[in-house]
């Protein structure tokens, strides 16, 4: 049996997410080496994570969703992102969903 390989999609609510944050970080914090210094380090753990992305705790959901949702912590951040599996062929897409501030409300969001 052939080791599957994964994909990697990103959502366009993320990558809204994530303009929003560097942008406060930028801007309102006056800090774009830090802001830099974020997005470096959201891009290193996402493709950390590409490489077993069904390894890790699913995040506990009281809806029922059909794929399950992982999480990655970055800093005071958490990157969701699922895994879809392509039967047609032997690819796996990890989905990145959403960057959301750990103290946010989440059940609201995702």
């Amino acid at each position: 049996m052939a080791e599957r390989s994964y994909a990697l999609r990103y959502l366009p609510i993320f990558e809204k997410d994530l303009a929003e944050t560097v942008d406060y970080i930028s801007y309102k914090l006056k800090n774009p080496i830090a802001a830099n210094n974020f997005i470096n380090d959201v891009e290193q753990s996402i493709m950390d994570r590409l490489k077993c992305p069904e390894s890790f705790e699913t995040y506990p959901s009281i809806k029922y969703r059909k794929y399950p949702y992982y999480r990655i912590y970055v800093k005071n951040f958490v990157i969701y992102y699922v895994v879809i599996d392509d039967e047609s062929d032997d690819i796996k897409i990890m989905e990145i969903r959403r960057l959301l501030y750990n103290k946010r409300d989440r059940s609201k969001l995702i």
